[in-house]
Formats: C-alpha cells, sequence, structure tokens
C-alpha cells in the first residue's frame, strides 16, 4: 500500500507539473476568466469572498485531515513538521483571513471557484501526505543551506504578497469607484508585485523541501501566476496612458 501510494504522489506531481504548462497555454490563448476579465454576461457567479474562501478550504482542509486522521508517521520530524507548517500557514491566511479582507471584490465564475476548488484539494493531498508520510529528510536538514535560504525566501514571498495585497485593498478610498495605478512597494518595479510575492513564496517552499513534489506546485504556480500577469501589464498600459513605462510585468528589473 505504501509503495502505490508512494507512486502515486510522484505521479500526482508530474502530473501538476504538465497542468502548469497546460494553463499557461490556455490562460494566454484565452486569458483569465476572473475579476476585471469576467464578462457581465457570465451566468452562475459567486461573491468574490465567498468564492476565495471556499476555494482556497480544502488546501487547509486536507493538511489538517491528514495530520490528525492518518498516521503521518513522518511528522515525528523538524523538517517535515516546519514544511507543512510553511503550507498550512499561508493557506490559514488565504482562507480564513484573505477572503474578509476584499473590498468590492468582482464575482468570480461557478466554474472557475470549482476549478480552483479542486485543483486546492488535489495540491493540498499531495503536499501534506507526502511531508507526512513519505519525505524522509536527516534530522540537520533544517540547517541545510537550502533548506535555510528557501525558508528565507518562502517568508520573504509570503510578506511581499500580504503588502501588495494591501495596497491593492486600498487604492480607492471609501465611495471611489474605478481602477486606479498601484504606487509603493514592489509595485513601482512590477506590475504583478503580489504575484511575485507568491512565485518566490512557492519557490522558497520547493528549494526547502527538496523534492519533486514542491517543486511541481512552484513551477504550478510560476505558469499560471506569470500567465495572469502578463494579462494584468498588458491591461495597464492599455487602459492608462500615464502607466509607467519602466514596470515590468513580474520580476523586478528583468520581466
Amino acid at each position: 500500500m505504501e509503495l502505490s501510494e508512494r507512486v502515486l504522489l510522484h505521479a500526482l506531481a508530474y502530473l501538476e507539473c504538465a497542468l502548469g504548462f497546460l494553463c499557461f497555454t490556455l490562460l494566454t490563448l484565452v486569458g483569465s476568466p476572473y475579476g476585471r476579465y469576467v464578462s457581465q454576461r457570465s451566468a452562475w457567479r459567486v461573491r468574490a469572498t465567498t468564492a476565495w474562501a471556499v476555494q482556497e478550504l480544502p488546501s487547509l482542509a486536507v493538511p489538517l485531515f491528514v495530520c490528525f486522521a492518518t498516521a503521518a508517521e513522518r511528522l515525528g520530524c523538524w523538517p517535515n513538521r516546519v514544511l507543512l507548517a510553511m503550507f498550512i500557514v499561508h493557506y490559514t491566511q488565504r482562507a480564513l483571513i484573505f477572503p474578509f479582507l476584499i473590498r468590492g471584490g468582482k464575482p468570480t465564475p461557478l466554474y472557475s471557484c470549482v476549478l480552483a476548488f479542486v485543483f486546492c484539494a488535489y495540491n493540498g493531498y499531495l503536499q501534506s501526505r507526502y511531508l507526512s508520510q513519505y519525505a524522509v529528510y536527516a534530522e540537520d536538514w533544517v540547517t541545510d543551506p537550502r533548506f535555510l535560504t528557501g525558508s528565507v525566501l518562502w517568508l520573504v514571498g509570503m510578506l511581499i504578497n500580504i503588502h501588495s495585497d494591501h495596497i491593492l485593498r486600498t487604492l480607492r478610498k471609501p465611495g471611489e469607484t474605478g481602477y486606479k495605478i498601484p504606487r509603493g512597494g514592489l509595485f513601482e518595479y512590477v506590475s504583478a508585485a503580489n504575484y511575485f510575492g507568491e512565485v518566490v513564496e512557492w519557490c522558497g517552499y520547493g528549494l526547502a523541501s527538496w523534492c519533486v513534489q514542491g517543486a511541481a506546485f512552484a513551477l504550478f504556480t510560476f505558469c499560471v501566476l506569470l500567465s495572469r500577469a502578463r494579462q494584468h501589464h498588458r491591461w495597464y498600459l492599455e487602459k492608462f496612458e500615464d502607466y509607467p513605462k519602466s514596470r515590468k510585468t513580474m520580476i523586478p528589473f528583468l520581466f
């Protein structure tokens, strides 16, 4: 049973890599169907707060179930605990805090919410089950340069993501409508500072975990958010004549 599940977890990781490339291609061709890009004719839309909370919840609920309702033999080791804690901390913020800070977010198409829900359940199982039962690390892995560097990147990326989301939420004063150019923080350098932060965060997690499961999630995140960032960047350039031409799309000074 353990061997077959280990094989399954590796297969799911490679599938996630393939899904990342597929999503990048599709989102580049047809665009990302959420927020300002949702057609007003779209039926079956879900309130933004509800959509975000529901679709992100499996990435928190599944790991918690795995921790408390399965053997989870590897959680007796500190590297496994810390890595799984990184995942759970992110999704605690994403599922239980972030949605309720949204101000006037646009409704999300139901199908988009459902797809995100399915992915979060899939990835939540993949990451938590591998780390809790199969990932083997030396006890001194927490002092390895890869783990330390990855952990710092994870923390810095998460802080960038949270700060950038705060900037976006506070662009408009109470009663104001319409769109504005984001200012401050890494928005002075890129159009999608929030996405850059999340990519850094999960690349750090992938480095710290040093396994194909963590790397697959980092790659998937990069593919999906890069396609969205390119869409945002084009939209800003078309919408605002005074949009800073020096700003890059998602990676400061590079792209």
